[in-house]
């Protein structure tokens, strides 16, 4: 066999190779109109035609423009439960989802900031007992999901109007540290007539502590003396409220 006959058969058993396909406007990546789809159904149904894993996906669109964010979104409910939580989860944890970069991390840390700022206007101003429902919603999204106890303090004028809002105590995951003292003396200094506690439990179970019930005694004793009383200490946990006013232990 000669060599001209054993390249012809070389080149018959290659495979043939077709020219590549000319890209047209057809080719765009799927979720295009899967995007343009949801946006659609947000615009003219709301938010309440979208499942969570759906609302999240189209808030994704604009923090991750050229990858379907789907698997992203299904991702972050996945690890962290619920819109809330996904929210209020510390920007190294969202990290660790693939696909959240720093970046989109961050970013949906300042969707949570406007969101925990948007409430607090709703009860900025207003008669705190009366807007009670508002007043939870408010301390929910600001303490709920943090992974240490803080301890805050709503203070009020004579009329129930909110003077100002501070976390006295940033404690462990299961302790803060609080001095009926300062919380007195902190109320002296704003000329608030009254109060309101605030503490989150990391672990998610809002039931107030023996600790708790104590110490809030403690301060409504310091607040007799005073002139400023205690209108109730609320415990928020990830599972819901705890009133002490409303469970009859002050």
């Amino acid at each position: 066999m000669g060599k001209a006959e054993d390249e012809r058969r070389f080149l018959a058993e290659q495979p043939m190779l077709l020219p590549d396909k000319p890209k047209t406007a057809d080719d765009k990546p799927h979720y295009l109109g899967h995007r343009e789809r949801l946006r659609e159904r947000f615009a003219s149904a709301g938010h309440s035609a979208l499942p969570d894993y759906e609302l999240l996906e189209l808030l994704l669109f604009r923090l991750i423009p050229r990858t379907d964010t789907k698997p992203i979104a299904k991702a972050l409910l996945a690890r962290f439960g619920t819109l809330a939580e996904v929210l209020g989860a510390p920007v190294s944890l969202l990290q660790e989802v693939k696909g959240i970069g720093p970046t989109v991390a961050l970013d949906l840390k300042v969707i949570a900031a406007v969101t925990h700022r948007s409430l607090r206007s709703e009860v900025t101003g207003r008669e705190s007992l009366s807007s009670w429902q508002q007043l939870l919603d408010y301390c929910r999204a600001a303490m709920a999901f943090e992974a240490r106890e803080q301890f805050r303090i709503l203070f009020l004028d004579k009329k129930n109007m909110l003077i100002a809002d501070e976390v006295q105590q940033t404690g462990t995951v299961d302790h803060t540290p609080v001095y009926p003292r300062e919380v007195m003396k902190r109320a002296l200094e704003l000329s608030a007539t009254a109060i309101i506690l605030v503490h989150n439990h990391p672990s998610g179970d809002p039931t107030p502590s023996r600790a708790d019930i104590e110490m809030t005694k403690e301060i409504i004793e310091a607040g007799k003396r005073l002139g400023v009383a205690v209108h109730d200490h609320i415990v928020i946990g990830k599972r819901g409220h705890a009133s002490m006013k409303g469970l009859l232990l002050i």
